[in-house]
Parts: structure tokens; sequence; C-alpha cells
């Protein structure tokens, strides 16, 4: 019987290709988020605080002066975003004696007394005889004005000095607040918050530095709160961040972009 034949090759073995279909590459679409306003996170008010301090600024623009910056600086930056302005300084430093010598007059500052109390008294008689629930939330907070104002002024009127009537631009401030109240609760409390704001954080020290100058340091009623005035700002604030959080409110906080 023949012996078998072993047949050897050095020749590897083809495997037979197996073809397999590559589904097409499919890229996954990023999700995209609304870009979130300044302050957005933090609550409605810090979002009002913020274009509340954007009225002082230039162009839209923070302008903040370092402690290593000096009063040139300020003022040539000042002129290189306003030609202008480099000429109103120079016509002020050359011949205008009443930019320097400006003084507050007694008759100005109750003219700006009167037209505080028309706008603390609409503010404050919108937000009690609403029936709009949004304006419940901030009676008796113990921020309120009016009254203050009242006694003030009384003060002033027991000193022979004449109590003006408001002035047209007072008045016509007051009538759009009466509209807004009507049309919008959270356009309204955004004026009725900033008016507050703008009060306790600089409205009296502009007061007191007034009275310093022409009533002989006299504190006002208007700069006296029951209280601490920090806490009821507080809770202001808390109250609105908590409706702003809510459809209703949040929707109407566009204005801020």
């Amino acid at each position: 019987m023949a012996a078998p034949v072993l047949c050897c090759s050095n020749s590897t073995a083809s495997t037979p290709s197996i073809s397999k279909t590559v589904p097409p590459l499919v890229m996954k679409q990023k999700k995209r988020y609304r870009k979130l306003y300044p302050g957005e996170t933090e609550g409605i008010t810090e979002e009002m605080r913020f274009v509340a301090m954007r009225f002082r600024n230039v162009k839209g623009k923070y302008v903040h002066k370092s402690d290593n910056s000096s009063d040139e600086d300020e003022e040539g930056s000042m002129n290189e975003q306003n030609p202008s302005n480099k000429q109103q300084v120079m016509e002020e430093e050359e011949g205008s004696d009443e930019a320097e010598t400006w003084f507050p007059t007694i008759e100005g500052f109750i003219k700006y007394l009167v037209d505080s109390k028309l706008v603390f008294d609409t503010i404050e008689r919108v937000i009690d005889e609403s029936i709009d629930v949004a304006y419940s939330y901030f009676r008796k907070t113990g921020l309120e004005r009016s009254e203050c104002l009242s006694k003030d002024l009384d003060w002033f009127s027991r000193q022979n000095i004449v109590i003006p009537e408001p002035s047209t631009a007072g008045v016509s401030y007051v009538k759009y607040l009466d509209e807004l109240a009507e049309k919008s609760a959270p356009l309204f409390l955004c004026h009725f918050y900033n008016i507050y704001f703008s009060h306790i954080a600089g409205g009296q020290v502009i007061t007191r530095q007034v009275s310093k100058k022409i009533l002989e340091g006299r504190e006002l009623e208007f700069c006296k709160w029951e209280g601490d005035v920090e806490e009821s700002l507080k809770g202001v604030r808390e109250k609105l961040n908590m409706l702003g959080e809510g459809p209703r409110l949040t929707a109407c906080f566009d204005w801020v972009a």
C-alpha cells in the first residue's frame, strides 16, 4: 500500500473575504442653548439691577475707575469715546464759573420732594388698590415713602415755604405708571423695584448731602425707615424673584436684553 504523500507549501491559505455594509456616519446635532442674560441665574432682581446700573454707563459699557488709574486717565478715556467732551471741559474750565459754583436751592429741592411724593403716592396706591394678585405681595413692605414725604413737606410749609404743584415731567411719569400698571404687572414692578432701589442705594445719600448745604444738616423723614431697610429690600427681592420664576412674569422680562 502506497504511503500518503504530504504536500507542504509556504503560501498561506486564502480566507474568503466577507463583505460588510458600513452604515453612513451620522453627525449628532449639538443642542443649542439660549444665551443667558447678565444676572439671569441669580434672579429677576439681579437682571433689573444690571440694567439700572447700565443707564449710568458710557455707551452701554461699564466704566470702572481702578485704584491705580488717575483722574487724567479717566478724563482721557472719556474724551476718546466722545471727542466733544474735551471741548466741553475746556469751555467749562475757561469761563464757566456757574459749573464750579453751582449750589442747590431750597426751591429746587422742594420741587424734587413734591415730584417724589407724587411718584410714591402713585406706586403705593396702585399696589394697595389693584386686584392683580401679583401686586398683593408688595403691600406694607416697610419701604413706603409717601407718608414720610408728607411729613417733610408739612414741615417746610410751616417754615413759610411755598409748596409748588408737581412738575409736568412728574405728572407725565405717574400717568405712564398708571397705564403700565393696567397693561403689565411685570413691567410696572420693574419701575416699582428700581424706584425704591435707587432711593435706598443713592437717592438718600444725595438728599442728605443737599440737606447739609441748605438745611443745616436736618435729617428728613424721607431718609428714615422703621426697622432694617436692607432687610425690607431683601424681602422685596425674594418676592420678585419668586414671581419671576413663573411663566407669566418671566415672559415679560425680555426687555432686559
